[in-house]
């Protein structure tokens, strides 16, 4: 199966590029910029979602897509993109394709949405908005086989463009979010339901993190005083937690992922053991790239 990855040269689509190729599929990377390493097996194409004239034609050969291409919140946080930015490449970017995906009857597509919905007082939040509607608009009226992930924020932590350490990237971690490697095995998944099966119902799916932190320790949060929730479960990383800036009696906002569970039998693997466990173990540089595998 030939897998058309959107803006495929950025952190998801090189997480998505081997797990593709060890199921025997064939990635497709288009991307107005090369990826750093092009995989054997893997295919790329220079060129933009909001080339007309030419995306057609890219298309032509592709089983399925997962469209990733966007312009996120941290280009709004740091002001390098505007709201025709957002527009041109978010909204019109994504019809585009999936106009182009059904002018050639390709009807299985994976869009790569956020939980930023939930911040219409964002540029990128409206945008996504946007963009989920025009997915909706042609799964239901070009009976096109979609599934939209809300995934949380998941930038890597050897994104070095974005944070300098391990430990400035924990400490946005910290705040919420969701690895990289579940996004990425969540997409496979989902990939593989839309290859088997006709969904007949609109299928927004939110990815969020593990947690070893119950439900009724939210509730009870940090009864015992301050970090007694945090110690209950990382107590030997208590002081490691405090030594790199990180709250311990900060407590976490967990996500409602039943559905996707449901869905996909989404079972995320990366949790705050696992982030203190890379931080106890590497510092501030950090775990090798190549140590994480995503579970599926």
């Amino acid at each position: 199966m030939k897998v058309l990855l959107t803006g495929g040269s950025g952190n998801l689509g090189q997480t998505l590029v081997p797990m593709l190729l060890d199921q025997g599929d064939t990635p497709v990377i288009l991307d107005v910029r090369a990826p750093r390493e092009l995989k054997k097996g893997a295919l790329f194409i220079e060129g933009s979602i909001l080339d007309r004239s030419k995306l057609t034609d890219i298309l032509r050969a592709c089983d399925c897509i997962v469209h990733i291409a966007a312009w996120h919140g941290i280009h709004e946080s740091r002001g390098e993109k505007n709201s025709y930015d957002f527009f041109d490449l978010n909204v019109r970017g994504t019809f585009e394709v999936f106009e182009a995906a059904a002018s050639l009857s390709i009807d299985k597509i994976i869009f790569i949405s956020t939980t930023s919905v939930y911040r219409p007082d964002t540029l990128y939040g409206r945008s996504k908005i946007l963009a989920e509607l025009i997915a909706e608009d042609y799964r239901k009226h070009r009976k096109m086989n979609v599934i939209t992930l809300r995934p949380r924020g998941f930038i890597p932590f050897w994104d070095r463009d974005v944070y300098a350490s391990y430990s400035e990237w924990a400490r946005w971690f910290w705040k919420g979010a969701v690895h990289i490697d579940d996004v990425a095995a969540a997409v496979i998944l989902s990939l593989d339901l839309i290859s088997r099966q006709h969904l007949r119902q609109q299928l927004v799916l939110t990815l969020d993190s593990a947690y070893e932190y119950t439900d009724a320790d939210l509730d009870d949060w940090d009864a015992d005083g301050g970090g007694s929730t945090f110690k209950k479960y990382y107590s030997e990383y208590y002081d490691l937690a405090l030594s790199y800036g990180l709250d311990p009696a900060i407590k976490p906002t967990k996500l409602d992922i039943s559905e996707t569970v449901r869905w996909l039998d989404y079972e995320p693997s990366y949790s705050l053991a696992s982030l203190l466990s890379e931080l106890a173990a590497y510092g501030d540089r950090g775990p090798p790239q190549e140590a994480h595998v995503p579970a599926l």
